[in-house]
């Protein structure tokens, strides 16, 4: 099995990317590839600079990642209790190329904040459009005060019950 992971988040020092990591990382049998969108970064989607440039070829790359893997895993950093700006660029170029971005792929979501909102907004935004887009969301965990419930030195998930939680998450996507 193929699992393509990523933080929808562009920051190198994202919680989001060490909890989708993390995650992935318990996946038996899997071929995982965590991807970075600053690999992926695009100009601000409009449809001028669409009808100039047209489908960028990160777009087509990022896209082409997903159609490769059997199953995304997804954490959502969240700013101003939406989505970030480098996860919702990527996305608008991704779904003028194919409005099913997520190619009907296996998908969990996941979210952390270090505040006690665990991420909670974007995470209801993005559960509830997935599925438009052609995502079948299998489960979805919120973190809060990711600083209080993860270990950064070892890199582990701490809190017994949130680690259970994002476990039991993941495992939805074994075949």
């Amino acid at each position: 099995m193929k699992v393509i992971a990523f933080a929808a988040s562009s920051s190198t020092t994202s919680i989001n990317k060490q909890l989708v990591t993390y995650a992935v990382s318990h996946l038996p049998n899997a071929e995982v590839e965590v991807l970075d969108l600053n690999d992926f970064e695009l100009p601000l989607f409009s449809e001028d600079k669409e009808k100039v440039l047209g489908q960028p070829e990160l777009a087509k790359a990022f896209l082409k990642k997903i159609h490769d893997a059997d199953a995304v895993v997804i954490s959502f950093a969240e700013h101003n209790g939406s989505y970030s700006v480098a996860y919702k660029n990527l996305f608008d170029w991704c779904s003028r190329i194919n409005p099913k971005v997520y190619l009907n792929k296996s998908v969990v979501l996941l979210a952390t904040s270090p505040g006690p909102g665990g991420a909670k907004n974007v995470l209801a935004a993005a559960s509830g459009s997935m599925p438009f887009f052609g995502a079948e969301v299998k489960a979805m965990v919120s973190i809060p005060n990711f600083y209080e419930n993860f270990d950064q030195e070892r890199q582990v998930l701490s809190h017994p019950e949130f680690n259970s939680e994002v476990m039991s998450a993941v495992s939805l996507l074994v075949v």
